[in-house]
């Protein structure tokens, strides 16, 4: 019997722990655990109100040029290395559940309710990339690198 009761407690300690929390937020940021990479609260050209934590200002929303430059702009002004999250980063954000925006109003509050860019190309044709659409919750491959949609920022940790 003690035997059992020690393969019993052995196993549990093997099992993999459930991380029941994705995100941990520190101010302007959120850390993602699942991702190992810190998320800006706001989409570009919104700021992080402090006191009330909400986003404030107007979303611009950019073309692959632009967004270079916004980049640019954030890696300087809030130091590390930003850049555009991947198809994945972005998915993975999303919440099922909840009412559109299909996003945890927590941890992103004023998201808009529309595509915002990825990185990832689609693989059949270069010249377009896919987006993530916080009204649906779904994932398209139809925007042209110089059309203009809204941009949350990432950097890894």
């Amino acid at each position: 019997m003690n035997c059992r009761v020690a393969i019993m407690i052995f196993s549990l300690l093997l099992t993999p722990t459930v991380i029941f929390g994705q995100f941990i937020e520190n101010g302007h940021l959120v850390t993602d655990l699942r991702n190992n990479i810190s998320w800006l609260r706001c989409t570009v050209g919104q700021n992080w109100n402090i006191e009330n934590k909400v986003c404030e200002g107007k979303i611009v929303k950019l073309n692959h040029e632009e967004i270079s430059y916004a980049i640019e702009q954030a890696s300087e002004q809030l130091g590390g290395v930003w850049r555009l999250p991947n198809l994945e980063e972005l998915l993975s954000i999303l919440c099922e559940t909840c009412e559109p925006p299909k996003i945890n109003q927590k941890y992103f509050p004023g998201m808009s309710r529309e595509a915002y860019w990825t990185k990832t190309q689609n693989f059949f044709n270069r010249k377009m990339f896919w987006s993530v659409n916080f009204l649906t919750g779904h994932k398209y491959s139809r925007f042209f690198h110089y059309q203009k949609l809204p941009v949350l920022l990432v950097q890894d940790r």
